[in-house]
């Protein structure tokens, strides 16, 4: 991602680093309590033991802490998925491997979930514009997949588009339901959510088309990134 005067990112040093993570972590917690309006930045300083001073070496502002969190999270899902995928051609494996990697990342992180779920309008500018690339990337390589799980005659022609935010949608609220100590951990929950994408629970028995409704287009859009991100 390209440096920006407007973002002004400082790279913290490896020192730096189990602090600002640190920091992120627990403003999380307080932007999921509170809500990024409801919280300031003194809620911040008591809930992480950092001075306001220390806060400010690492953003200048609420709006900076809300993009590092966001840029943080999406930057560690894409760039595990891009290595669990290196070496996978089969489609419905790729498949498996993004419902995992999504479920896998924020059953552990239900937190920093909760807030990109509610807080997804709360940045503005060029913090907006870097978060809604890397979000548009996300969105690539699962439209790719789901055109190449098409093309293998995997799937019913369906809307591309509305099947992949389908499947997001089915994935992004776990925080909201999910019990560990009676739903399943991350590895049988992604092979669930990733049946009832493919298979759907009609028991092999595809719904019946309402008369004169026409099958929905599948080609993706050159739009169709733009539209997920904005």
């Amino acid at each position: 991602m390209p440096r920006t005067a407007q973002t002004n990112r400082r790279v913290p040093k490896p020192r730096d680093e189990r602090k600002l993570r640190h920091i992120l972590r627990h403003a999380a917690q307080v932007f999921s309590e509170k809500g990024y309006e409801g919280a300031s930045i003194r809620d911040i300083s008591r809930a992480t033991g950092v001075s306001l001073s220390g806060l400010y070496y690492y953003f200048e502002s609420k709006q900076k802490l809300l993009y590092l969190i966001q840029y943080h999270t999406f930057t560690r899902i894409l760039r595990r998925l891009e290595e669990r995928l290196v070496g996978t051609p089969d489609p419905l494996e790729r498949l498996r491997i993004l419902v995992l990697n999504h479920l896998d990342y924020f059953l552990r992180h239900p937190v920093e979930m909760k807030v990109l779920s509610h807080e997804d309008e709360a940045l503005e500018g060029q913090y907006r514009k870097e978060v809604a690339e890397i979000k548009r990337r996300y969105y690539s390589m699962a439209a790719g997949i789901f055109e190449d799980l098409r093309r293998a005659g995997h799937v019913r022609r369906v809307n591309p588009r509305i099947a992949v935010l389908s499947l997001f949608g089915m994935m992004n609220w776990i925080y909201t339901w999910h019990n560990p100590k009676v739903d399943p951990h991350a590895d049988r929950l992604a092979e669930t959510i990733t049946g009832i994408f493919l298979e759907g629970v009609a028991n092999g028995h595809p719904p019946r088309r309402a008369k004169g409704a026409r099958p929905a287009a599948v080609s993706l859009s050159e739009e169709t990134a733009e539209q997920v991100a904005s």
